[in-house]
């Protein structure tokens, strides 16, 4: 079985978020195994698909594994799944993946980039919960609460400044969401290409600061259109290896462009 590496959101090898995909045959293995499997990649997410039949609602069955447990949505393995599928031709056109989170489609462009169709993440304001400026290290200017696909509390600081320099204490943010915190702030020069920039830490599903994250911004682009009055956005966000997300507000559906590049392609033994 054909095992690849691709680094999501970026354009060059060794940047963006890496994530593994594998393309079976037939059925999803039982889970023990996909979980073995995305344990030994360890990345941030391993992505396994198989083909569904001719005429349903989808043409592919979908699902994501961390190193220690299934997530509900995940945007970098989505565009690295779908790169696999377009590089080696075993599909052209749109996509539309069955998971967790309904169907999903992923558009390649003639550039190269491939837009996601994600759902908007519902966000609501919540009361600042105790302790969790002292667990991020930085004192918040809003919080929302981003609902149970992604199970995030979304984060909003002073500056960009604020959010390139947090030491969080991961186990103690782990308290305050089901996944983790998602941290942003608008940019200090948006001439430099990018609109907010976020950060990302989830150490609710063994990931203390993800690379680059998809689904963060199906929350991220909701956030900060209404703050700077425009629909479509890019968001940098900022790790060692960083990554750039474009987002177009669509009302219920957010959409998320980028680019991906396969590193590494072997062959799975076990």
């Amino acid at each position: 079985m054909r095992i690849r590496i691709v680094d999501a959101f970026t354009d060059r090898p060794f940047a963006g978020n890496p994530a593994g995909v594998l393309l079976l045959d037939d059925v999803f293995p039982d889970d023990d195994w996909l979980q073995h499997v995305a344990a030994e990649v360890n990345h941030a997410e391993t992505a396994f698909a198989h083909r569904l039949p001719e005429g349903g609602e989808a043409d592919w069955a979908l699902r994501w594994f961390t190193p220690v447990t299934e997530v509900a949505q995940c945007g970098h393995a989505t565009l690295a799944t779908a790169h696999v599928l377009h590089t080696t031709g075993a599909e052209t056109g749109p996509v539309r993946f069955a998971t967790l989170s309904g169907v999903l489609t992923a558009t390649p462009a003639e550039d190269g980039s491939i837009t996601l169709d994600f759902p908007t993440a519902p966000l609501t304001p919540v009361e600042i919960p105790d302790r969790v400026a002292e667990a991020l290290g930085a004192e918040p200017a809003a919080v929302f609460d981003t609902g149970p696909n992604i199970g995030d509390l979304l984060v909003e600081l002073a500056d960009e400044r604020t959010v390139l320099g947090l030491a969080p204490d991961h186990r103690a943010l782990g308290a305050h969401s089901s996944r983790g915190v998602i941290a942003t702030a608008r940019a200090d020069e948006p001439s430099l290409g990018y609109d907010f920039v976020s950060r990302c830490f989830f150490p609710n599903v063994g990931i203390d600061e993800d690379q680059v994250t998809g689904s963060a911004h199906t929350a991220l682009a909701p956030h900060w259109s209404a703050r700077l009055g425009r629909d479509e956005l890019t968001g940098l966000q900022a790790s060692r290896r960083s990554g750039l997300v474009r987002t177009r507000l669509r009302g219920e559906r957010t959409l998320l462009t980028g680019r991906a590049v396969t590193v590494i392609e072997g062959e799975l033994l076990a």
